[in-house]
């Protein structure tokens, strides 16, 4: 891949909102290692090595197990490593992510509300978004891993 410019060099304002908006995540229920999960399930599916490079560091600095993060792209196949908020976690992040695939499943939604409430499904879902957004960033101005 060609070296592309900066987007900050561009538009210096640009990751204001989503900086702001990850504080805002930051201070949810969501634990840290549910938030990296999300940001590194979204990273799998969109392929965006930055990202990848970055939450799995932060994951294990946070306390994951780096075997949870191996095989978490088969998560499906490795249920037992993944309490029932992980799974719900890691499904609803697919469907957020692959969303022009056939949407979010009420089946998926329902779940999400009965085990989280209202308000941390909102985040969830909130967390999902924010890093697709961060995700496409980095992939479209061609961010490398560090």
């Amino acid at each position: 891949m060609k070296t592309r410019f900066s987007l900050l060099s561009a538009v210096p304002q640009a990751y204001k909102p989503l900086i702001e908006l990850d504080k805002l995540l930051a201070d949810t229920q969501l634990e840290r290692i549910q938030r990296e999960m999300i940001k590194i399930r979204a990273s799998q599916i969109n392929g965006c090595a930055y990202c990848l490079n970055a939450h799995t560091k932060d994951a294990i600095k946070f306390g994951e197990n780096p075997q949870r993060i191996f095989v978490m792209s088969a998560w499906r196949e490795a249920r037992n490593w993944f309490s029932d908020v992980d799974q719900l976690l890691l499904e609803l992040t697919e469907e957020v992510t692959l969303i022009s695939r056939h949407g979010v499943s009420d089946e998926v939604f329902e779940r999400a509300v009965t085990l989280l409430g209202e308000q941390t499904t909102a985040q969830v879902i909130l967390a999902i978004v924010a890093m697709n957004a961060w995700n496409r960033l980095g992939i479209a101005f061609g961010k490398q891993p560090e």
